[in-house]
């Protein structure tokens, strides 16, 4: 908590669904929803952010979807802009 009271973290949704996505690829929606503590619906949506970003690419395999994270994207802010997504993939890397 800060000290007005309010609850935030470093890492926004779409930061921490991609992370997720990029350590289960095949991951169900209602799984990470229940992981990143969000809906369904805002897991969808977000996804969807990703996928039209280029950041995310969604292949079906049988009635389950399967995500592909593009490691070599550049961040979208210009402060963060010389970097790719893979290098924060790596920060998080539990292997």
């Amino acid at each position: 908590m800060t000290s007005a009271g309010r609850s935030w973290t470093l890492l926004t949704n779409h930061g921490r669904i991609l992370l997720m996505l990029a350590r289960t690829p095949d991951a169900r929606l209602r799984d990470l929803a229940e992981e990143a503590g969000i809906t369904e619906r805002s897991v969808q949506a977000i996804i969807a952010d990703l996928e039209q970003s280029g950041y995310v690419a969604k292949q079906r395999v049988g009635r389950r979807n399967t995500y592909r994270v593009n490691r070599g994207r550049p961040f979208r802010h210009s402060a963060e802009s010389g970097h790719v997504v893979g290098e924060l993939l790596e920060l998080f890397d539990d292997t």
